[in-house]
């Protein structure tokens, strides 16, 4: 992966931490094990993933952003994912949004994350 990945990742932990406890938790491990998964990713696929990560980035910036200038009532991090967006998933992709789905809307818990969570390659 181009070395450009490395600072992404840096940049992305930071903005987790202006997160709610709970989300910077889950955020965290998923990225850290979204950007272990594709150290050794191809040209193509590289650039989609950091692509996207970049995307993610700017909208959670964005939203923080928000947030600290009280613009919304209650701020909502993240975004709805179109049928477009979602039919382009794999398999193993729509598995991670649904353990993360699963995980975000538990009512009033606190968010666990199993270190021995194990994904297809």
């Amino acid at each position: 992966m181009p070395g450009g990945a490395r600072g992404l990742y840096r940049r992305i932990l930071l903005l987790h931490r202006a997160l709610p406890a709970a989300l910077r938790a889950l955020g965290d491990r998923y990225v850290k094990e979204e950007f272990r998964k594709h150290k050794a990713a191809g040209p193509a696929e590289a650039q989609r993933f950091l692509r996207e990560w970049e995307n993610y980035a700017v909208l959670i910036q964005q939203q923080i952003n928000e947030d600290k200038q009280n613009l919304r009532e209650k701020t909502v991090y993240g975004i709805q994912l179109t049928e477009e967006k979602l039919n382009d998933f794999r398999d193993e992709q729509i598995g991670q949004l649904k353990e993360l789905m699963d995980e975000a809307t538990k009512p009033n818990k606190k968010i666990t994350i199993s270190k021995d969570l194990k994904h297809k390659n």
